[in-house]
């Protein structure tokens, strides 16, 4: 199997941490913490046959990748692309008996030309693998430039339009929290479900994701409504949906919508006289929300998320090198980083091959088990929390690998 390996399995160790899962009979991204806060940095010669790399660069190995982020972005991109660098810095600190890479940092501004600029950049200085970038239209355009060279992508789009061979996502998808989701659900003999939707992008990818979870699983999806980004449309359409739970044919309602707004649609429910226990209601990932979990018309509802002793880990180190807690995404630096890492002393010269980063076994990150699809997709394997009116509680453990899944 095709593993590296953090903290997240062993949460309550300090200091050295993630050790070899030897039985699986593969060298990983095992990790320790080595070094002060600049020791992974440096200006490193160029290796034999590349251009001289001039600007920022992360460690001093002999296998050269690329990490596109939007460093000169304004806003919060720009903080993003700070915390995904520090998060690549921080692994190659921790990889035990030092990792292998030279990461050669580049800005793509955040725009395509600055992507497809970037990655011509590092391809023509020897980068064998992008990480990054960001943005869906900035990976696309720097695939563009990357699968003629030969170069795969891993990059932090949630954008699935834009996956293919040699373009893996590493970000979280829809497709996860829909099966997950509902196969527990079904497993808790929930299979007839109502499923209520925003009437966007998000909405759309979701619909499919969930009707081909319900397929897989034996569900049956008895309604959809989608709903526009206004109260008074998702009102209306919240009330269609509580006809249907009041008729007795639905005995749970998915409604993956961030934020303010599953609080808002159980409000209405909880208004149509529909109380917890009655039906179940059911998330998504995005649902790992304080707004979420204080809402108690919402009380009972399941939802998948990463196990958070693997992030919390994290970001204790995180903050004890960099000074302050990073952001939620940072950790997919981290992971892509470990990755890339891991396969380089793992697998020589085929350390970055179609096969290689498809490795059906998967691999194990900070947020748990994951594996790239050969479509460029990925699968990951979630924890079920509970919300119950104060911290949600974790009622189903993450699976620690794909040796059973069949998919």
């Amino acid at each position: 199997m095709g593993w590296f390996r953090s903290e997240r399995w062993d949460a309550g160790r300090a200091g050295a941490f993630a050790s070899c899962v030897a039985a699986l009979g593969l060298l990983a991204a095992c990790a320790s913490t080595v070094g002060g806060p600049g020791a992974a940095a440096s200006l490193a010669p160029a290796a034999t046959g590349n251009q001289p790399v001039h600007g920022e660069t992360l460690g001093t190995g002999t296998v050269r990748v690329a990490l596109l982020v939007p460093s000169s972005a304004t806003g919060n991109a720009g903080v993003i692309a700070a915390n995904l660098k520090n998060a690549a810095d921080l692994a190659l600190r921790e990889f035990q008996g030092g990792a292998n890479l030279q990461i050669l940092v580049k800005d793509d501004r955040g725009t395509p030309e600055g992507a497809r600029e970037a990655a011509t950049e590092a391809i023509s200085q020897g980068a064998e693998l992008i990480i990054g970038p960001l943005f869906a239209q900035s990976v696309a355009a720097a695939a563009s430039v990357a699968r003629p060279a030969g170069v795969p992508i891993v990059a932090f789009s949630t954008d699935t339009s834009i996956a293919a061979r040699n373009v893996y996502l590493l970000s979280f998808l829809p497709q996860s929290d829909a099966d997950r989701i509902i196969s527990y659900a079904a497993s808790q003999g929930k299979r007839s479900i109502a499923a209520l939707l925003p009437d966007n992008g998000y909405g759309t990818v979701m619909e499919a994701a969930v009707q081909r979870a319900a397929t897989a699983n034996g569900a049956r999806i008895i309604t959809i409504e989608r709903y526009g980004l206004d109260r008074v449309a998702m009102q209306q359409k919240a009330e269609a949906i509580a006809a249907v739970i009041q008729s007795g044919q639905v005995d749970a309602v998915f409604m993956p919508d961030a934020g303010d707004a599953a609080p808002f649609l159980a409000q209405i429910f909880s208004a149509r006289g529909i109380r917890p226990g009655q039906v179940k209601f059911l998330g998504s990932g995005q649902w790992d929300d304080p707004r979420i979990a204080a809402e108690p018309t919402l009380r009972g509802g399941w939802y998948p998320a990463p196990d958070r002793a693997g992030y919390a880990a994290f970001a204790v180190r995180y903050q004890g090198v960099f000074g302050a807690p990073p952001l939620r995404t940072a950790s997919l630096g981290y992971d892509a980083t470990s990755l890339a890492a891991g396969l380089a002393a793992r697998y020589g010269d085929r350390r970055f091959t179609a096969d290689t980063l498809a490795n059906p076994n998967g691999f194990i990150g900070v947020d748990g088990a994951f594996r790239f699809l050969p479509d460029g997709t990925n699968q990951r394997q979630l924890a079920v929390y509970e919300l119950g009116g104060g911290t949600p509680v974790m009622i189903d453990r993450a699976p620690q690998t794909f040796a059973r899944t069949g998919t």
